[in-house]
């Protein structure tokens, strides 16, 4: 009998879950965030209102980035990784017929 498959395929179901939400949700949300605080930064380094030069640009677009692939990895991680375990507690569930112990201890 193979084990631990449901967690495997958990894990891929969650991924690709994962993934989807992150391009419908977490896209443009991450880099709202990320322009938010490079703009903050930019602001505090050179002054408010941040003049468009080159290096305030460089830094509101290198935020941008970052808050980007901050929001692709939280969505993909903790989409994985519950997807993982709600697979684990299958398998565990399913072993735990197979072996036959109950929640209360050995069957009889």
């Amino acid at each position: 009998m193979k084990t631990k498959t449901a967690s495997k395929k958990g894990l891929y179901i969650g991924a690709g879950t994962g993934l989807v939400l992150f391009a419908i949700i977490g896209l443009l949300h991450g880099s709202f965030i990320g322009g938010v605080i490079g703009l903050n930064i930019a602001g505090s380094l050179f002054g408010l209102p941040v003049e468009p030069t080159v290096i305030s640009r460089l830094i509101i677009g290198a935020l941008m980035v970052l808050g980007i692939m901050v929001a692709g990895l939280v969505f993909v991680v903790g989409a994985s990784l519950t997807g993982w375990v709600i697979g684990y507690a299958i398998d565990s569930s399913r072993e735990a017929k197979v072996t036959g112990i109950s929640a209360e201890g050995r069957s009889k």
